[in-house]
């Protein structure tokens, strides 16, 4: 049920997402904040928050976020490509088409020996900085973060690697509350940059 606070608090995390770069947990929280509400109060669920960042988008931002969404995704497909032996697949918002230049790139890769990824890095010379984040079922994950640099945008992003078994992609690709999958693999994000090939 979306009462009208919600939808306030919704659209308050909308613009810490869009403007900072702000992950949608961390923004819901700080958003609270700013609005001097309570830290227990009934936080907006994440497809709302969604539909309000696509809003602030386009009200804000149309003329400069699809040339960002789109470097963000050529990138992506540079990191997919190196880490293709892991079955990566593109989550978060690079996916789902709400990223701008602050949003950083997250991609899932599903390997049969958790410390393979992590060697293919060290292989390569590679900098990165292992933590532990949150994973699609909730659970602790292991990521590899980095910074790369995207030539269209001119600027470093943060690319993580989120390291699953290969068991988990079993379940991985079940569609959404909305029927959208909630990542997709090298051949998905080639198609995505076909379908938005700017004119």
């Amino acid at each position: 049920m979306h009462t009208p606070l919600s939808e306030e608090i919704a659209q308050t995390t909308a613009r810490l997402v869009v403007e900072e770069g702000l992950e949608c947990g961390p923004a819901k929280r700080r958003a609270l904040r700013q609005m001097g509400l309570p830290a227990r109060t009934p936080l907006p669920d994440n497809d709302l928050v969604e539909e309000a960042v696509r809003e602030y988008i386009q009200l804000f931002c149309a003329d400069t976020q699809p040339r960002e969404l789109r470097a963000l995704r050529q990138l992506a497909l540079v990191w997919m490509d190196r880490m293709a032996a892991f079955r990566p697949h593109l989550a978060g918002a690079v996916w789902h088409g709400t990223a701008t230049r602050l949003s950083d790139i997250y991609l899932q890769l599903f390997c049969d020996d958790p410390k393979s990824a992590e060697i293919a890095l060290i292989d390569h010379h590679v900098d990165y900085e292992p933590r532990t984040v949150t994973g699609f079922h909730g659970e602790s994950v292991e990521a590899l973060s980095l910074g790369s640099k995207s030539p269209e945008l001119n600027e470093m992003i943060g690319v993580h690697l989120l390291i699953y078994d290969l068991d988990d992609l079993r379940g991985a690709l079940k569609p959404d509350s909305k029927g959208r999958t909630p990542r997709g693999d090298i051949t998905a994000v080639r198609r995505l940059l076909q379908e938005t090939t700017t004119p």
